[in-house]
């Protein structure tokens, strides 16, 4: 059966510059400050029994030894907004600030960004317009900050970022994901990214509009299992580690926020060369970034307080 998805040519080899990237090879002085490269993929919504059930690619990588998959809980309020902020400053939304959808702004909190910026590193981001305005420049200008390029920020140096203007019930206003998960492999192979963030709202949606115990919600995982897998060998070929994740889960009735488990608890990925801990630990969602760091090489911030989970 042919796909209906088309990706492109074969991977490059790990360690190889891409023949159609001047962007990468511009930058692979910068890149090498950088011990290793990493990607951070979040699926935004998406409750632990939902991955370990409906992702069969996923799965299949755990059951074959090429990733490993442990428990990840949420920040409170499991609530999106917030728990982006926590990601990526380490810190809870009692530290940080951001007390939901509806009080987004710029953080003052050190975060992956500034820390791989320190570091002489590259970053980039093709994520929710929130992640823009919480790492770089609030508010959000929707011409100006769509897109940009700025090699000499201490951030973000390459965003493509959306905003799902017009969000409701009848109208997810998201993306194509396979658009989203092509545009991060561009920035990928222009620009050599050391970190790269991305973030689609899909299945959050999908989960208010629908719930959870449903077709729709069935095929919707099963699609996004589809589109994502042919680009994880293409990271992994590329150098990168890849961590999978959700921000947070939903309830039966699509609902987040709170800390029922399944509001509050989601799977983490991970492929990579790392040892991990033991495969019933469940792992706090304050640890992410720390562990990308120092998976990196880059200096993590004193704000920064929870362990790695990679060695």
């Amino acid at each position: 059966m042919t796909s209906m998805y088309r990706f492109g040519s074969r991977p490059e080899s790990a360690g190889s510059t891409p023949k159609d990237s001047v962007g990468y090879r511009r930058n692979a002085e910068r890149e090498s400050l950088m011990d290793r490269k990493l990607l951070l993929i979040i699926l935004d919504g998406v409750p632990y029994r939902n991955f370990r059930r409906l992702f069969g690619n996923l799965e299949g990588w755990v059951q074959s030894g090429e990733a490993r998959v442990w428990k990840l809980r949420a920040v409170l309020p499991s609530i999106s907004a917030s728990c982006y902020a926590s990601i990526h400053t380490g810190v809870t939304p009692q530290e940080h600030g951001c007390t939901g959808n509806g009080n987004v702004f710029r953080l003052s909190h050190k975060d992956i960004f500034s820390q791989v910026r320190a570091g002489g590193g590259v970053t980039g981001a093709v994520t929710h317009s929130f992640w823009s305005q919480f790492f770089n420049r609030h508010p959000f200008d929707y011409v100006r900050d769509v897109e940009y390029d700025e090699p000499e920020s201490d951030t973000i140096n390459h965003g493509r970022f959306h905003t799902m203007t017009g969000y409701g019930h009848d109208n997810q206003m998201t993306p194509s994901d396979v658009d989203l998960f092509a545009t991060l492999t561009n920035l990928c192979l222009r620009f050599g990214l050391s970190y790269g963030i991305l973030h689609t709202c899909t299945l959050d949606s999908m989960g208010h509009r629908f719930f959870h115990d449903c077709t729709e919600m069935d095929h919707a995982c099963f699609v996004m299992d589809e589109m994502l897998a042919p680009f994880i060998p293409r990271w992994r070929q590329l150098g990168y580690d890849v961590i999978v994740t959700a921000d947070h889960g939903q309830d039966e009735r699509g609902h987040h926020g709170g800390r029922h488990p399944l509001q509050q608890e989601t799977a983490l990925y991970y492929f990579g060369d790392a040892e991990g801990p033991d495969p019933e630990t469940v792992i706090d969602q304050l640890q992410l970034a720390p562990t990308i760091l120092d998976r990196l090489g880059a200096p993590i911030a004193e704000t920064m307080k929870a362990g790695s989970f990679l060695t």
